[in-house]
């Protein structure tokens, strides 16, 4: 799904691998969040736009794969636990949301350095 020299950038970043991942495209589920382009569950990322267009938006990559890798797979997230954070601060400023935001701008650099080659 993912270009390789996408996957293989996402593995530096995150030193694992994200091949597990599966990205699902055009994703009707993903559709019904009005607004968004990406929900996340165990294992899997629901887009409601192409792969192309999610392939060519690091920041959105980074965000997602953050939600399955760090939060997803550590138990950190539940859908319940999404559910009452979401409910006390809404999505903007539920730590989920913010967690995954403070990453992407994090690792932002150092992916495009990955993608284009560098370290």
């Amino acid at each position: 799904m993912l270009p390789q020299s996408v996957a293989a950038a996402l593995e530096q970043v995150f030193a694992e691998p994200v091949g597990v991942v599966i990205v699902i495209e055009h994703s009707r589920y993903a559709r019904l969040h009005r607004g968004m382009c990406a929900t996340t569950r165990p294992n899997r990322i629901l887009l409601a736009i192409s792969g192309a267009a999610f392939a060519a938006d690091p920041d959105l990559l980074l965000h997602e794969y953050f939600h399955v890798l760090r939060q997803w797979r550590t138990g950190h997230l539940t859908r319940w636990r999404y559910v009452v954070e979401s409910a006390r601060c809404g999505y903007w400023n539920n730590r989920y949301e913010r967690e995954a935001r403070e990453f992407a701008a994090g690792a932002l650099e150092l992916y495009r350095a990955v993608a284009s080659g560098g370290p």
